[in-house]
Order: structure tokens, then sequence, then C-alpha cells
């Protein structure tokens, strides 16, 4: 605590400023308080110091500046200093109470130089993933497109154990092509280098679009694929590429899930508080979800079951690039469920 008269003169300082400073007992009083300040900022002191003495009232001293003090020895650190009016009987003076930010500022620069390696490290990893994604998919399309080409007969005619071997070659290359298309897709999502084209859909063909792209999955694990279509035209406005494939990924990771019942989309549109509210439920008869595992679901490569015996195979990607997908285009996907009885995945959109 130091306490300065308008003319700048030292009129008591206590003894953890004269700690702090290095100074003896008494031998800052009657010194002008420029003397704690290094000499680059003494001008300019000057003229704040008598502005608040023409103005007087509780401040923080050099606001959003980067202030410091001056030691006896000649040594400089980072301070923090609070101004406050003081009535005395020969009038106003200044009390400055000053605080040395040492250890502060120490832990922000740590924590500055902590952020700026996490920065880089995670461009880093986008870098990384989007190179390597690009580099697998050439080769892995044209082994596709050679299988392909074998399974259609074309080279000549195959035995019924070769066709079986090649399509199993087929399936798991196809397996393996959509997971870098969903690496492609994150490394996109968190470099937010996404362009969308907000336009008007109809929501039924939306809907007839996407179930008809899953029901085979249904099919070949004799599943029900109800889609309950609205009765009267309805229209969402969004981007219709990203909407699709939220849909297509709900609606796929309840197929997944699924080994007996239905999985059923349901539609609803209504007027909130003068807003239109669009509501796409993807409700399935599965395996449901533990409690304890709702927090990871729409974490990245994250899935609620990680034992070596797990009976699904996935990166963990699609209900995290959905997520994404949803805040970015203004939407939010909620999940309810109730483990052993299935689960329901909402996707709420606002116009």
């Amino acid at each position: 605590m130091v306490i300065v008269n308008e003319d700048g003169e030292i009129l008591r300082a206590n003894s953890e400023t004269q700690r702090l400073f290095g100074y003896a007992p008494g031998e800052l009083v009657g010194r002008q308080v420029e003397t704690l300040i290094p000499a680059r900022y003494r001008g300019a002191h000057d003229a704040h110091r008598r502005g608040f003495s023409r103005a007087p009232r509780v401040r923080p001293m050099g606001a959003g500046l980067e202030l410091r003090g001056l030691g006896k020895d000649g040594g400089e650190f980072p301070v923090e200093i609070s101004l406050s009016p003081l009535q005395t009987p020969g009038g106003i003076v200044a009390l400055a109470a000053i605080r040395d930010a040492t250890e502060r500022k120490s832990f922000e620069d740590a924590l500055k130089r902590i952020n700026v390696g996490l920065e880089l490290a995670n461009l880093s990893k986008d870098r990384f993933l989007a190179g390597m994604s690009h580099e697998l998919r050439t080769p892995l399309t044209a082994i596709l497109g050679f299988t392909g080409t074998l399974l259609m007969g074309l080279p000549g005619p195959l035995t019924e154990e070769q066709k079986g071997q090649l399509q199993r070659v087929h399936e798991r290359g196809e397996h393996l092509l959509s997971l870098i298309e969903k690496l492609l897709d994150v490394t996109q999502l968190e470099s937010e280098n996404v362009e969308f084209e907000i336009e008007p859909i109809d929501a039924r063909s939306l809907l007839e679009e996407v179930a008809s792209g899953l029901r085979p999955l249904a099919e070949e694990k004799q599943l029900g694929l109800e889609v309950a279509l609205p009765e009267a035209e309805a229209t969402v406005t969004s981007d219709r590429r990203s909407l699709s494939q939220i849909l297509i990924n709900l609606t796929g990771n309840a197929i997944k899930f699924t080994e007996q019942g239905e999985v059923r989309i349901e539609f609803d549109q209504q007027r909130e508080n003068g807003s239109a509210v669009t509501r796409f439920n993807i409700v399935d008869t599965g395996v449901g979800i533990k409690p304890e595992d709702r927090e990871k679901l729409f974490a990245a490569f994250e899935q609620a079951d990680t034992s070596a015996t797990r009976r699904h195979e996935g990166t963990g990607l699609g209900l995290y690039i959905s997520q994404r997908l949803a805040s970015l285009i203004g939407g939010t996907i909620s999940c309810e469920s109730e483990y052993g009885k299935g689960s329901s995945f909402a996707l709420e959109l606002r116009e």
C-alpha cells in the first residue's frame, strides 16, 4: 500500500511495499512515486497521475495495459495496481494497492505456450488424417473397381467359391472406404471448412430417399423400417445434404444396433412461439443404451461397447459427425433410451 499526494510524493509506504521493491523502512517516504516505475513509462505516468487528481475515483490503474514495477536493484516485474481516493486533513490523496503479478503472468504464459502446442498438435493431426485418408481412398477405390469387374464376370467365369471370396473382399473394401469417408468428414467439420446451401426441402421426398437407401440393410436383418410421412405438404428450410447425412447416420445406427423388431422414422412439424419447429425421431427396438454410457454418445471415436467381444464394428464417428453437422445448421440432437428396450434419437430444427 502506497499513499501519494497530488504532486506525486510518497507520503506512506507499508512494509510489504518496501519488501516488494527492495527498500529499507522509511526510505521511500518523500520520494516521487515515479521512482517505482521504469524510466520509459514515467512521462506518461505523470499525465495519468494528474488526471486522477482532477477526477479521483476507485479504479484499476492502466486497465488493459501491461504494468511494470521497478525495484531498487533495477529489476523489473509485472504488477497490478488499484487506485482509491483518500480524504485527509490536507486534501484528497491517492491510495495505491500494488500486487506482484509475477506468478499470475507466469501461469498465463505457460497456458499460452500449452495452447499454442495443442493448436499445432491438433492442426498436425487434422493434416495427417486428411492426407492419409486421401492417400488410402485412391488405391482402395481401384481395388473395389477391380473386384466389382471380376464379380460381374467380365474377365471370365468364376466358381461359386471364388465369387464368395471376392464378395467378402468387396464388402470389406466398401466398409474401409466408408470409414475413410468419415475421417475426411471429421477433418472437414473440425476445420469448419463446410459450405451450406440453405433452401426449402420437401420433407416427404427427403424421408423417402433416406428410407429407400437404408431399406436393404433393414431387410437383410429381417427388420421392419417404417416411415411416418407427413399427410400434408411439409417443407423444411435447411441444407439438404447435411440433413440427409444426419438422418442416414441416425437411422443406420438404429438398424445396426437392432436385432429384432423395427426401426421407425417419425416426422413432426408445428409452430412454437412464432417459430417453425421440425422434429425427426428415429425410434428403434434395439439394445438400448446404459445410463453410464450416455455421456460419451456424441464423442469422436467413442462407442458404448468398447469390449473386445463387441458385436458391432465402427469408428464411433457417426453420432459425432451428426451432432457437429446439426449444430452447424442450427439444430440439436437428443437421445432417450431404456437399456434392453430400445432408443429414440430426435433431431430438432427451429426456423
